[in-house]
C-alpha cells in the first residue's frame, strides 16, 4: 500500500481499524433510525395520533446534543475503544425498550433515550485521527463518516422487510429487538479487535476532564459565546412541544424542562472556567498553543452541512410528491427521488475527504460551502415546471456539495489539537444537529422556496467564515507522560 493510497480490501493494521470503526457507526445509526422505517407500524400497534409520532420524531434527536459533548469528553479521557464498546452495548437497552413499550409514556421514554447512540460518530473520528497520517486522514475519516450514515438508509431498506419476515401485529418489535441485539454482540467483537492507538504509540489525554482547554482569554470567552446555541437548540426543542407549539407539555413542565437546560448551560460554564483558569494564568508556550477559531469555524461549516442535511432529507419526500403530483408520481417515486440526498454519503464524503488531503482543507471546505449555496439557491427555484429529471440532477449535485463539506470538514477537526479530538469532534458534531433543528424550524414557518433559499444564504455567511480559517501546517505539540513534547506532522 502506498503512502498516499488507502487499500480498502486489506483488513489488517489501520485499515482494520477503519473497517472496524466505520461498521460500529453505521450499527449506531441502524440503531438510532429503526424506527423511522417501521412508524405506520407502530403508530397503528399502539394507536399513535400525529401529535405523538411528531413527538416521538423530535425526542429521537433531542439527547444528541448534549450527548456528542459529553461522549467527545470521554473518548478523549477513556480512548475510543472502551467508550464506543460502552455506547453500543448499552444502546441496546432502550432499544429493548422500546420493542417492549406498551404506550406512547413507554415509546417516548425509550426514544429519547436513544438519542445517546446519535453520538457514536465522534468516537470514530477520534479513532481514526489516531491511526492515519495527515496525508490520508481526510479520506479515512470521509469513509469512516459517509459508509457509517449509510446505515440510516439500509435500515429504511432492510426492517420493513425484517418486520414483515417476522409478520404478525408485532413484527415491528422483533425486528427492531435485532438491533439492539446485532448492537450488543458487536460492542463486544469491536472491544477485541481493536486498539486505540498503533503499537508503540502515546494515547494523549486532556490534563482536566470536564470542558475543552483553551490557550487564551479571548479564546476563553470565544468558547463559552459558542456554547450558547447548543442549549438554545435544546429550548426550541423544548418550546415546540410546548403549549404554544405542539401542545405535548404542559406550562409547568415546560418551565421546568427550560430550567434545567440553563442550570445544566451554567454547569457547564463552570466546567470551562474550571478547566482553564489555572493553566491561563501562566503564559503558554507558542508550541502548545491553538486558536479556538478553527473550532468555532469548523462548528459553522457543519451547521450548515450536515444540519442541512438533516433538515432536507425529513422534508424532501413530501416537497417531490407536493412539486411533481400533477406528473402522477407516487409517494413512493418521490421517496426514492429524495433518497439520492443521503445516498451521496457513500462517496461524496470520502470526495470531501480526499479533495482535502489532495488541495488542501482551507479551499477544499471553501468549495464545498459555496457549492452548498449555489445548490440550495437552485433547488429554491424548483417547481412544477420543470422536467423531474432535472429537479432530480440539480438535487444530486447540491447534495454532493453537502456531503463533501461534511467529509472536508472533518478532514481538518483531527488536525488541531490530538487530546482533545473528541471533544472538538463532539461540538462540531452537536452543531450538525443545532442547524437540522434550526432549519426545521424555520421550515415550519415558510415555504420551501424560503427555506431553501434561508440554507443558501447562511452557506454564504459561513463561506465567508470560512476564509478566516488557518490551513493546518507543520505539527502540533503534544507532552508525553514522562514530560518530553511529541510533535504530530499536520500535512
Amino acid at each position: 500500500m502506498s503512502s498516499s493510497k488507502l487499500n480498502l480490501f486489506s483488513f489488517t493494521g489501520k485499515m482494520q481499524i477503519l473497517h472496524m470503526s466505520w461498521l460500529a457507526f453505521f450499527i449506531s445509526f441502524v440503531v438510532w433510525f429503526n424506527h423511522a422505517p417501521l412508524m405506520l407500524a407502530i403508530a397503528e400497534s399502539l394507536k399513535l395520533n400525529q401529535a405523538e409520532i411528531k413527538t416521538i420524531l423530535i425526542l429521537n434527536v433531542a439527547l444528541t446534543i448534549p450527548s456528542r459533548i459529553a461522549i467527545g469528553i470521554l473518548v478523549d479521557k477513556f480512548g475510543p475503544k472502551r467508550t464506543y464498546s460502552s455506547l453500543l452495548a448499552i444502546s441496546s437497552i432502550p432499544c429493548f425498550m422500546f420493542a417492549a413499550a406498551d404506550d406512547f409514556q413507554q415509546l417516548a421514554l425509550a426514544r429519547f433515550l436513544m438519542g445517546f447512540v446519535g453520538a457514536g460518530f465522534v468516537i470514530g473520528i477520534r479513532m481514526v485521527g489516531e491511526w492515519f497520517p495527515a496525508r490520508q486522514l481526510g479520506v479515512a475519516e470521509g469513509i469512516y463518516g459517509g459508509w457509517g450514515n449509510f446505515g440510516s438508509a439500509a435500515a429504511a431498506i432492510a426492517l420493513p422487510s425484517l418486520a414483515l419476515a417476522f409478520g404478525g401485529e408485532n413484527g415491528w418489535r422483533y425486528a427492531i429487538a435485532c438491533t439492539g441485539i446485532v448492537a450488543l454482540l458487536y460492542s463486544v467483537i469491536y472491544f477485541f479487535s481493536v486498539s486505540d492507538t498503533p503499537k508503540g504509540s502515546t494515547y494523549f489525554k486532556p490534563k482536566k476532564a470536564g470542558a475543552m482547554e483553551v490557550t487564551s482569554i479571548w479564546d476563553l470567552f470565544f468558547y463559552i459565546l459558542m456554547t450558547i446555541p447548543l442549549y438554545a437548540a435544546l429550548s426550541l426543542l423544548t418550546w415546540k412541544l410546548s403549549p404554544t407549539g405542539m401542545k405535548l407539555l404542559s406550562g409547568d413542565t415546560t418551565i421546568g424542562i427550560y430550567i434545567a437546560i440553563w442550570l445544566l448551560f451554567l454547569y457547564n460554564l463552570y466546567k470551562i472556567v474550571h478547566v482553564n483558569q489555572e493553566h491561563l494564568t501562566q503564559p503558554i508556550e507558542p508550541i502548545h498553543q491553538y486558536k479556538f477559531k478553527q473550532v468555532a469555524i469548523l462548528d459553522l461549516a457543519y451547521l450548515v452541512t450536515f444540519g442541512s442535511e438533516l433538515a432536507v432529507v425529513s422534508m424532501l419526500p413530501l416537497f417531490f410528491h407536493e412539486t411533481f403530483k400533477q406528473t402522477g408520481i407516487t409517494p413512493v417515486q418521490a421517496g426514492l427521488l429524495a433518497s439520492s440526498f443521503a445516498f451521496m454519503n457513500l462517496v461524496a464524503r470520502p470526495g470531501g475527504g480526499w479533495l482535502s488531503d489532495k488541495y488542501g482543507r482551507k479551499l477544499s471546505l471553501s468549495v464545498c460551502v459555496i457549492g452548498c449555496a449555489v445548490g440550495y439557491a437552485a433547488m429554491s427555484q424548483i417547481n412544477s415546471a420543470w422536467p423531474i429529471a432535472l429537479a432530480f440532477a440539480v438535487t444530486f449535485l447540491c447534495s454532493f456539495f453537502v456531503q463533501a463539506g461534511c467529509g472536508a470538514v472533518y478532514a481538518m477537526v483531527p488536525l488541531i489539537k490530538r487530546r482533545m479530538t473528541g471533544q472538538i469532534a463532539g461540538m462540531v458534531g452537536a452543531y450538525g444537529n443545532v442547524g437540522g433543528v434550526t432549519f426545521l424550524t424555520v421550515l415550519s414557518f415558510v415555504t420551501p422556496e424560503a427555506f431553501f433559499l434561508t440554507i443558501a444564504g447562511t452557506a454564504v455567511v459561513v463561506a465567508l467564515a470560512v476564509q478566516f480559517i488557518e490551513e493546518p501546517a507543520g505539527h502540533m505539540a503534544e507532552v508525553m507522560e514522562d514530560g518530553t513534547v511529541a510533535m504530530i506532522e499536520v500535512v
